[in-house]
């Protein structure tokens, strides 16, 4: 079993589902149905990595308001270690409102102590005990972004292997200093329209090979289209996504993530790596939320084993 630190964001996502016109400013829509569950992509990898059998421990900062108490709880209840969630009566905890359909879904966030961790937050002694290093949000975790690569040099330094989700930069500028902490990477999971960006070009096969070269392996999580990566002949390894009726695909990316390092960190070839996060991430779309929903071992086994 692996045991695995998570350091990031938490916060609450209210779930507004079913929406059938998206809402101009100065009007008014109704939705099918709403949830609050918790949110966050690094506590979305982190309950699924738990789901599927991991040991993991969480590292972040919440208020000390009803919706930490929220986060902390949810993390607890998913056997999460939350030692080290920080509790801070400065800090409001962050929220995010999703609008959401089967489809696609539309993202309104108030930051709050989600910006407020730090890398030196992040004692070594936090790192000890621990395989491997998670980190989410890249460019919406603004305290913890200037620190990243040393954090992760650290953890390296101590024998974990490390990964990195970037998330979607909110200013749109993509900056370099991501390229300088991939040095510090061993997975790197951006999205379609990330690792366009971040390579600067509208080819996913030529961004992978534009970020190809170094310590990192780059795996771009496609949407429906599956999930793609390059082998080690330098070829274009691909994986379709597997038929699942989605009713919301909120936290389908970090439960690719979860699959994908369930596999890797169990040492699986990094073709069934790819169809177990293309798997946990087409589970994770059977129920409203990120987390209502994630894969056990058990059904992705069922998911990736007709295609092994």
């Amino acid at each position: 079993m692996a045991s695995v630190l998570v350091v990031g964001e938490l916060n609450p996502d209210l779930i507004l589902q079913g929406y059938h016109a998206f809402p101009a400013v100065g009007k008014e829509v109704v939705v099918d149905d709403c949830v609050m569950t918790l949110g966050s992509a690094s506590a979305i990898c982190a309950t699924g990595l738990a789901r599927l059998g991991d040991a993991v421990a969480f590292l972040g900062k919440v208020g000390a308001d009803p919706g930490g108490d929220f986060c902390v709880a949810a993390l607890a209840e998913a056997r999460i270690d939350v030692t080290r969630v920080v509790r801070d009566p400065a800090l409001k905890t962050g929220l995010t409102v999703s609008l959401t359909s089967a489809r696609d879904r539309a993202l309104v966030s108030f930051i709050g102590a989600m910006g407020a961790l730090r890398a030196a937050d992040v004692p070594d002694a936090a790192l000890r005990g621990h395989r491997h290093l998670h980190v989410s949000s890249y460019f919406l975790q603004e305290g913890l972004r200037p620190g990243c690569r040393s954090l992760f040099a650290r953890a390296r330094a101590a024998g974990l292997t490390t990964s990195l989700d970037p998330g979607y930069d909110p200013a749109e500028r993509w900056e370099n200093d991501l390229l300088d902490t991939l040095a510090e990477v061993d997975l790197f999971f951006p999205n379609e329209v990330e690792v366009r960006a971040i390579a600067g070009t509208d080819s996913v096969p030529e961004a992978l090979r534009k970020l190809a070269g170094g310590r990192a392996r780059t795996v771009a999580k496609l949407g429906a289209q599956g999930c793609a990566t390059l082998g080690e002949d330098g070829g274009l390894l691909l994986v379709e996504a597997y038929d699942v009726e989605a009713v919301d695909t909120t936290g389908a990316g970090d439960s690719f993530n979860a699959g994908f390092l369930h596999a890797w960190l169990a040492g699986r070839p990094v073709e069934e790596c790819l169809k177990w996060g293309a798997a946990c991430g087409s589970l994770s779309t059977r129920g409203l939320g990120g987390t209502s929903r994630q894969a056990t071992s058990q059904e992705a086994e069922r998911l990736v084993r007709p295609r092994a």
